[in-house]
């Protein structure tokens, strides 16, 4: 929650706070600043020519929180994050709240690219707002979030503009994944159409999915076929799959070969995700073992296999990338399994790594 002090520093909200007083400028749940007069200060330096980013947040999954957990507990995880953030950029920022789980903030300090993709790294290494555990009355959540930037003058020297800079990056890093930034570079955004990234959903890719695997036989080949389109639209480095002996190969690496015979504890309704590697350790010990011998953080499985027999598991697992599986991606990648399943059947082939 904002105090006095951070903010007075600043004209703008020095002579809002003497007329109407903090509670008047300040978000009630969250302490941040409200939308009218977080929106108010990026004009005032527009207007006053000064140089700063302007920042959007989007949390990640929250309404899976709010949904899991409860409205209340979705407060608190909004009401931490501000407090988290109100802290991390005191002295060369201020964060307001848009609405819902969209947070924005001004950035006076990081105005050139290396400054600011300095500081973004940091934002989403260190664990103090983003990519951490909240600790809180009913659970610990681990929150993500996903960011769009653009900066005044050096992007464009327009309002509405500039908003719609860091509308276009916001969709574009959802786009990829989420859990991730995306700082405007015109040559590379300046041509994005909102309502193209919008549109881009999982119908989409599942048909894209499909016309790839319907160009090679064998499992094995469309393994390589599709992970081209799911390393751009999920953001991993790897694919992952076990045999029916229950050995983990790599599709882009033929020297990965581990064993995880065990690997069936844990997907007993088919699908299985979490970000928390160490809530296998007990059940599947094989294939805790390897996830931390290749310092792999986070894991998707899900069987691979056609009404009760299992053929092998589609594994996606990724090294030091905290992130919160989508909805959409565990989609994804259930529906590729099943491709696979149907393809063996109907080709004849087997899963051989």
């Amino acid at each position: 929650m904002y105090k006095i002090e951070q903010l007075i520093r600043y004209k703008y909200f020095a002579e809002k706070i003497e007329k109407n007083g903090l509670d008047h400028i300040t978000d009630p749940l969250t302490g941040l600043i409200s939308r009218p007069y977080i929106l108010g200060f990026a004009k005032s330096l527009i207007a006053d020519n000064t140089p700063f980013s302007l920042v959007m947040l989007d949390l990640d999954n929250f309404k899976f929180i709010n949904d899991t957990y409860g409205h209340s507990t979705g407060d608190e995880v909004l009401r931490s994050v501000s407090d988290s953030l109100i802290n991390y950029i005191d002295g060369f920022g201020v964060a307001g709240r848009l609405g819902g789980d969209e947070f924005l903030f001004i950035d006076l300090r990081d105005i050139k690219y290396d400054e600011k993709k300095a500081f973004f790294t940091e934002l989403y290494t260190d664990g103090q707002v983003l990519r951490r555990n909240y600790e809180l009355t009913e659970c610990n959540p681990f929150i993500t979030g996903t960011l769009g930037c653009a900066t005044f003058p050096d992007n464009t020297t327009d309002y509405d503009e500039l908003f719609l800079m860091i509308d276009k990056t916001l969709y574009r890093g959802k786009n990829k994944g989420r859990n991730c930034y995306i700082i405007y570079v015109e040559e590379k955004h300046k041509n994005i159409e909102i309502k193209r990234l919008a549109g881009h959903g999982i119908c989409t890719m599942m048909q894209s999915i499909t016309r790839q695997c319907e160009l090679v036989p064998g499992a094995d080949n469309k393994f390589h076929a599709v992970i081209p389109l799911l390393m751009d639209e999920l953001g991993i480095t790897d694919l992952y799959y076990t045999d029916k002996h229950g050995m983990m190969h790599s599709v882009l690496r033929k020297d990965f070969i581990e064993d995880v015979s065990d690997i069936e504890e844990i997907t007993k309704d088919d699908i299985y995700y979490t970000n928390n590697i160490h809530e296998v350790k007990e059940r599947t010990p094989l294939f805790y073992n390897v996830l931390i011998k290749h310092e792999m953080e986070t894991v998707l499985v899900t069987r691979i296999g056609f009404k009760d027999e299992t053929d092998g598991y589609l594994i996606c697992a990724e090294q030091r990338s905290h992130r919160i599986w989508q909805e959409d991606e565990c989609a994804l990648i259930y529906f590729l399994a099943k491709l696979i399943a149907v393809g063996k059947r109907l080709d004849g082939d087997k899963i051989t790594g």
